[in-house]
């Protein structure tokens, strides 16, 4: 192939180097069709094992990957889920306040306020019996240690029953191991961490809910908003109706707890009234702690009174558990009163504490569910 040109050139006739001879040129000079880089060749074949294997092996790495993402931040998503929750159920005191005239940022920072002086009051209630009562158990310790050591008294002759003299003899000084100090102290701070981080993000939805609603009806199509809307606010009152249902649970309680250790002159009657009706809050667990919390003090006035008040808890529990619970929870959730039990034990074996709170709302939730939305397209059929 040559080039030619309309000036003059000495060159002119001579063949030009194969160096310049282009592809572009060949493939017009063959008469093919195609891209100046070259013709498309065949596609390749999706369907081979390798293009199939290397498919499945990313669509593997892919979904490791995300759940490896989720379970690092599972800790997280807990702590907002339930940040979540507890502003929803604060949410009807919010819109009282409101319907009252207030703006939502304040009443929001009412409710905080109020919730704080609260907690101000039960720790300044406390710290006065919970000091003095550690230093008289610091105080006498060793007196304590040399009874149990020497078989004296109840808890003495306890000890020889279970053959933990010989220990007490051995270990004659109190011993705190270093790690077992630091890991407390770290486990308390991360505790101290996770509840300003929740009452963060809980004032942040309370001021927020609003927005957060519009947010979650906005992604729902234009035809099924209306109804989505009316679910969404029946499930929100569902779930304020189980915080004023666990309330008042809490405050039966306490005022058991208080008219029980008053009439065996118990000390520190209304301190330990407040943290059993605060403990009664955690579901399923909460009342046994403070159950026990109580007995123990009441050691103070013999082993008779401590004995009595651990079966006044016992039976409370139950009266509590099989009576109480679910029909204050079938009244204000309107959750039936097995599925009341069964929701707090399933809730309690996947999440714990977490898990046994939030687990009747979420049963509330998933009926409601069923009721306006499963059932009806099943009668549909």
């Amino acid at each position: 192939m040559t080039f030619t040109s309309d000036e003059p050139n000495e060159n002119a006739g001579t063949e030009v180097p194969p160096l310049l001879i282009l592809p572009s040129d060949v493939l017009r000079e063959s008469g093919e069709s195609g891209a100046s880089l070259g013709a498309l060749g065949r596609p390749f074949n999706h369907r081979t094992p390798f293009f199939v294997g290397m498919n499945a092996a990313f669509g593997v790495a892919v979904a490791y990957v995300i759940v490896k993402g989720i379970a690092n931040i599972t800790a997280v998503i807990v702590l907002i889920g339930l940040a979540l929750f507890l502003a929803v159920g604060l949410n009807p005191i919010i819109e009282f306040l409101i319907a009252r005239g207030l703006p939502r940022a304040a009443a929001v920072g009412a409710v905080a306020f109020g919730f704080l002086l609260i907690i101000a009051g039960l720790a300044v209630s406390a710290v006065a019996p919970v000091a003095h009562e550690i230093h008289v158990l610091v105080k006498n310790y060793p007196r304590y240690e040399a009874n149990l050591a020497a078989g004296k008294g109840w808890a003495g002759k306890l000890a020889v029953k279970l053959h933990l003299t010989g220990y007490f003899k051995s270990n004659a000084k109190l011993k705190l191991p270093v790690g077992g100090i630091f890991g407390a102290g770290k486990v308390l701070l991360s505790l101290s961490v996770a509840t300003i981080s929740v009452v963060a993000l809980t004032i942040y939805f309370l001021v927020a809910l609003p927005g957060v609603t519009r947010l979650w009806l906005s992604l729902i199509p234009r035809s099924r908003r209306e109804r989505v809307g009316l679910l969404t606010d029946e499930v929100f009152s569902r779930v304020g109706g189980f915080m004023l249902g666990n309330l008042v649970t809490s405050l039966i309680s306490g005022i058991g707890t208080y008219v029980w250790l008053i009439s065996f002159g118990v000390r520190d009657a209304l301190v330990l009234a407040l943290a059993v009706a605060l403990f009664d809050l955690i579901p399923l667990v909460g009342s046994t702690i403070a159950g026990i919390l109580v007995s123990l003090v009441a050691l103070t006035k013999g082993i008779s009174v401590a004995i009595a008040t651990s079966l006044f808890y016992i039976v409370y529990r139950y009266l509590e558990d099989y009576f109480l619970t679910p029909r204050v929870m079938g009244r204000t959730v309107k959750v039936s009163a097995g599925l009341t039990i069964v929701a707090t034990l399933i809730g309690a074996a996947l999440l714990g504490l977490i898990g046994a709170l939030v687990a009747i709302p979420a049963a509330a939730t998933l009926q409601l569910i069923l009721e306006e939305v499963a059932i009806p397209r099943q009668d549909q059929r």
